[in-house]
């Protein structure tokens, strides 16, 4: 259990997680009367919310990152440590990070989410999901070299694959990207080629339920869908992906069963919990959701373990509406606040109550001056809702050099309709070069593929 003020030596909280859950519960602690260790094996916090922009070439993955070392430098009660945790003994009260222990008194688990492929994992090759930088910068290679391959293929119908872009799940990621996209197509490339016209790239938005962005008011999907329609985007609603393979996409709607030809397909369309949810259950005896989530009680612990705590995606808390809380960015903060705030009033003898998640709404980008934002007691969209949405994300931004970099970024994309980022990079992509120069390849001209 909780250690009192008064005991030698101070209370120690480990907190597994860089996320928004894990910093800012560091962040609360910073002035508290407990020793904290925060372990990730990043060594940076992630803006994860604006991942599809460097994944569009928007912005620059350090634009969106920030040292974990330097955000908590101010916080003397706070050491960071670059690793992974692979083992949990909540008897002994140590986790394992490589051949080390490291003792708690206070456990905070926030190590997020991945993607999921609802059991078939064998499509993450052929359709990347969007959690980590190495997600976006494998996304945006992808997105821009198909683009050059397009402008080297003289064969119409392979042409026609390479401008196909299909994303899965009509989400918020997912609207964001395909928005993304087709402004890429539509004005940022359309100059830029000689032997293609980027506009006729087809960009195709799936989604399973009868509408995009689910959680949104009706009225706030329909805006989106109309402003993703004015940019080219093809929207399908009740649509279900049943293969992805041979760059070939195979779908049914109702009835209808029909391929489509795409050699870029992107992933939007779930998460299942991190490995660590495995972790936490097999050592702590903690129930699971069909998502691997932890199922947690009103105070965000584990069932008989009062000194655990899980927060963000890696927690299921359905204590306040009967239903999980949403895997955002908002829900990860607010958690992570309570857990710590709960410790201190713990270590003075007192409690609080059950945590209760305060939702200030849902935003989504879809365009240039396009957004849709729901508030709960006002909703938003077009340009209002666009200039809301950039507030709200330079706001949360964690170092003012980001803010600062963002803003400028943003408006020099805002005036120029220009992405500085779009970098064609890894191993994967010069590979995929090196196959399609060689396909190429004519007897007429003999000349060598050099990298």
């Amino acid at each position: 259990m909780v250690n009192s003020l008064d005991n030698n030596p101070p209370h120690k909280v480990v907190i597994v997680g860089g996320g928004f859950g894990g910093l800012y519960a560091a962040k609360t602690l910073a002035k508290a009367a407990v020793n904290v260790t925060l372990i990730d094996k990043r060594n940076f916090h992630l803006f994860q919310p604006l991942l599809y922009q460097v994944a569009t070439g928007a912005l620059s993955p350090a634009d969106i990152s920030s040292p974990l070392r330097s955000v908590l430098s101010k916080s003397k009660n706070t050491k960071v440590l670059l690793g992974e945790v692979n083992n949990i003994d909540p008897e002994a009260q140590k986790v394992t990070v490589g051949e080390e222990a490291i003792a708690y008194d206070t456990l905070i688990v926030a190590t997020g989410a991945k993607h999921s492929y609802f059991g078939k994992d064998n499509w993450e090759e052929f359709a990347p999901g969007l959690k980590t930088v190495e997600d976006a910068i494998e996304m945006r290679s992808r997105i821009f070299s198909a683009f050059e391959a397009a402008e080297k293929e003289t064969d119409p119908e392979k042409r026609r694959a390479w401008l196909t872009f299909v994303i899965v799940g009509g989400g918020p990621t997912g609207v964001e990207l395909a928005g993304a996209i087709a402004e890429l197509a539509n004005q940022t490339l359309k100059e830029d080629f000689r032997n293609i016209d980027t506009s006729e790239a087809k960009i195709l938005l799936l989604e399973g339920l009868d509408r995009i962005l689910p959680p949104f008011a009706p009225e706030l999907s329909q805006e989106a869908e109309a402003s993703l329609t004015r940019l080219g985007v093809v929207v399908q609603t009740k649509t279900l992906v049943t293969n992805i393979e041979n760059d070939t996409v195979s779908l049914k709607q109702g009835d209808e069963v029909k391929e489509i030809a795409s050699k870029t397909v992107l992933w939007a369309a779930g998460v299942k919990a991190s490995a660590m949810g495995k972790v936490l259950a097999e050592r702590t005896g903690a129930e699971c959701d069909r998502a691997g989530r932890i199922i947690v009680e009103p105070d965000l612990s584990i069932k008989g373990h009062p000194n655990i705590f899980v927060v963000g995606d890696l927690a299921n808390f359905s204590h306040q509406n009967g239903k999980p809380l949403p895997g955002v960015a908002p829900v990860a903060k607010q958690e992570g606040e309570y857990v710590a705030t709960l410790v201190q009033k713990r270590l003075a003898g007192n409690s609080l109550p059950p945590f209760a998640y305060t939702d200030h709404g849902s935003l989504a980008m879809i365009g240039h001056n396009s957004a849709v934002v729901d508030l709960g007691f006002i909703k938003l969209k077009g340009f209002v809702a666009w200039l809301f949405w950039l507030v709200i994300h330079i706001y949360f931004l964690i170092e003012f050099d980001n803010k600062l970099v963002v803003i400028i970024q943003w408006a020099w994309n805002y005036f120029t309709r220009n992405r500085g980022a779009r970098l064609i990079t890894g191993k994967e992509s010069l590979t995929e070069f090196v196959i399609s120069d060689r396909n190429n390849y004519s007897a007429e001209n003999k000349q060598p593929v050099n990298v």
